[in-house]
């Protein structure tokens, strides 16, 4: 049986402090029972340009988790740079904050250049090769330099927007290029697929679901990321009696529990959703010290200069709700800029009676669906969804929302409150089914499948085009 080795910029070996992040968590569950090789950034950075001799390698439940660190000018160029100044935003179209700077594209470049080449000493013949997100979009280019025939497959986590976009990079077609070394690109949602492929047409005039290189076909699918359904219900089952959900129940007096769960980022649409909840405290005056919204949003690229006003002008809005509606036994807001390990925060979502869900733009976001796996089936809370996330493509039983609208969530949210315990059950049947029938096993399973048929045709020479399995 081939071997499966997942490269990401960033390696969650269990434990640490990154390993509670829908990527990572989502990983970790898919190489649980096949084990394999993990192979990418540790964390650490070093003040010389000299590179670190070989890979640190630890062995955890059966899977191989093989790190390097970076040289620190690298990362300065190649993470907050290129990848979080110039690709985050412009995929998920904010051209508002877009900036492009030749010497941290070619920094972007070295550094995937740099991960082949300490990849490809530990790779065996049968390998088969998956490569996470738009940090390593050149790596199956630099691979195949080095002489790696393996299948090699390419899921983007976040969105892909219309060309009209994506053209504002100076170096689009060249980075589209690059992704046509893979067998297989997979993409969240059809909407997604399809900007994929009208920049197909744009750029190099093609058509179909898969496109053509020099080696042959490219083949694309969808493939929306999921969770451990099963895990999560033991974890939040068995966290409620954890000493911080314990407090955090006892914090709220009684009253039901509105949350949110986000990396603090302009994408999520925290702005909008603190605006939200104090206009439905304004126009619900029944609910007033009826619940409490908690929401957690810890720190993420700090480093990059796009994110330094987001926590201040959260906490100046927060601030200006509790301001105004707090009691001297309630506070409306709870808004806490620090980590929770996934146990705690499965426990938390338990309690929820509604989870925020508001990103402006979004690939999928896991935290919707947690919310589903985490909630007790006879009792359970309700889910308020961006309909410009990923997750709302599947979700359809959630109530779905445009975020930049703070009425409709207001209104959302006192709907979700007054909901009767019998819409509620009937609707979280639905999505429970939905996360049922495609966990991450299944997502895993079905993309890896892909990918070694996509490699099969691609060696037969095979000329018709490949159909993906699954439809968003």
């Amino acid at each position: 049986m081939s071997r499966l080795v997942n490269v990401s910029n960033r390696v969650a070996v269990p434990g640490g402090q990154d390993s509670s992040g829908g990527l990572a968590v989502g990983l970790l569950a898919a190489m649980r029972h096949g084990g394999g090789l993990w192979f990418g950034w540790n964390g650490h950075m070093h003040a010389s340009d000299a590179e670190q001799p070989h890979p640190e390698l630890q062995q955890r439940n059966g899977v191989t988790f093989a790190t390097i660190s970076l040289p620190e000018a690298m990362h300065d160029q190649y993470y907050n740079g290129f990848s979080n100044g110039a690709l985050w935003p412009l995929l998920h179209s904010f051209l508002d904050r877009f900036q492009f700077r030749d010497e941290q594209y070619y920094a972007y470049l070295s550094a995937n250049a740099l991960f082949a080449r300490k990849l490809v000493p530990l790779l065996k013949p049968d390998d088969v090769i998956w490569v996470h997100d738009y940090h390593l979009m050149p790596l199956a280019v630099q691979l195949r330099k080095l002489g790696v025939r393996s299948p090699i497959g390419f899921f983007l986590h976040v969105p892909f927007p219309h060309f009209e976009v994506l053209r504002a990079l100076p170096v689009h077609a060249e980075l589209f290029q690059a992704l046509l070394s893979y067998d297989l690109i997979g993409l969240q949602t059809e909407v997604d697929r399809q900007a994929f492929l009208g920049a197909a047409r744009a750029i190099r005039g093609e058509n179909g679901a898969s496109l053509r290189s020099e080696r042959g076909l490219v083949a694309t699918g969808v493939f929306p990321i999921s969770v451990d359904l099963q895990n999560i219900e033991h974890t939040a089952t068995s966290s409620v009696t954890s000493g911080r959900v314990r407090n955090m129940i006892q914090g709220l007096h009684g009253r039901r529990l509105i949350m949110g769960v986000d990396r603090l980022d302009y994408s999520k649409g925290l702005l909008e959703r603190f605006g939200a909840y104090r206009q439905f405290l304004e126009s619900s005056p029944e609910h007033r010290g009826k619940v409490t919204f908690l929401q957690i949003a810890p720190l993420g690229r700090q480093n990059v200069k796009a994110y330094a006003g987001i926590r201040d002008a959260l906490e100046q809005s927060a601030g200006r709700t509790n301001g105004r509606f707090a009691e001297v036994d309630w506070t409306p807001i709870r808004y806490l800029n620090r980590s929770f390990s996934h146990a705690t925060l499965m426990g938390f979502l338990r309690q929820a009676a509604v989870c925020l869900v508001t990103p402006l733009r979004d690939g999928m976001n896991l935290v919707a669906k947690e919310f589903i796996a985490a909630q007790d089936p006879s009792n359970p809370g309700v889910l308020v969804l961006s309909d410009r996330a990923g997750a709302a493509a599947e979700l359809s039983d959630a109530l779905l929302v445009n975020p930049y609208d703070t009425r409709g969530i207001a209104r959302a949210l006192r709907r979700a409150l007054d909901m009767p315990l019998t819409e509620r059950i009937a609707r979280h049947a639905n999505l429970l089914e939905t996360v049922r029938c495609y966990d991450i096993h299944a997502w895993c399973s079905q993309f890896l499948e892909a990918l070694r048929r996509s490699r099969a045709r691609r060696d037969e020479k095979a000329v018709h085009e490949y159909a993906p399995s699954l439809s968003a």
